[in-house]
């Protein structure tokens, strides 16, 4: 995504332990828009303490049920059609987390929302619809992606396109024109 907007980057692995920290701050009773910053946020700092003096981009997604049940990436298959029944018919909201560091510090942070109707999925549809798009969307935490076949799912969606596919990206471009990394 940042690459498409022509954003010069490397990617690097922050080697967090997300499924921990995720466990731990949900033991504490984090809500979902503070786990997605947290999970940004170590990343960023883990990474930046390691390379030094480069802004280091973290960035997390996190997905939460109107009754706040946080959904993470399916396992499997059979996963992936659990969690898109849970979904069917619902809304949810997808939390979008973008946390540069400098120096092991964060410097800048911002948590973007958007809210999905999803349209009521027959098993029949879902089965398909994973059997089908299982390569696409394994990774991906709601089961699908917008930007694919994954938009016939929803009835209507708040938010924007960028958030749901996993970075608050105009927001990120604007810091990075404030701070002259890019051109204005």
């Amino acid at each position: 995504m940042l690459e498409a907007a022509g954003v010069v980057v490397d990617s690097l692995p922050p080697n967090v332990d997300e499924d921990a920290l995720k466990d731990g701050l949900r033991a504490e009773g984090v809500t979902a828009r503070n786990l997605a910053d947290a999970l940004a946020e170590a990343k960023a700092v883990r990474l930046s303490r390691r390379i030094g003096s480069a802004l280091v981009l973290g960035g997390d997604q996190v997905l939460a049920l109107e009754d706040g049940t946080m959904l993470d990436k399916p396992a499997n298959q059979d996963d992936a059609k659990v969690h898109l029944r849970q979904m069917s018919g619902k809304k949810h909201k997808l939390f979008s987390a973008a946390v540069i560091a400098d120096q092991g510090a964060p410097i800048w942070r911002h948590i973007d929302i958007a809210t999905l109707d999803m349209r009521s999925l027959s098993d029949d549809f879902i089965d398909d619809y994973v059997d089908t798009e299982w390569d696409n969307i394994r990774h991906c935490v709601g089961c699908y992606e917008i930007e694919g076949r994954g938009a016939q799912l929803f009835s209507d969606i708040k938010g924007s396109h960028f958030t749901i596919m996993g970075l608050p990206l105009l927001h990120l471009l604007d810091y990075l024109r404030a701070r002259g990394v890019m051109p204005s």
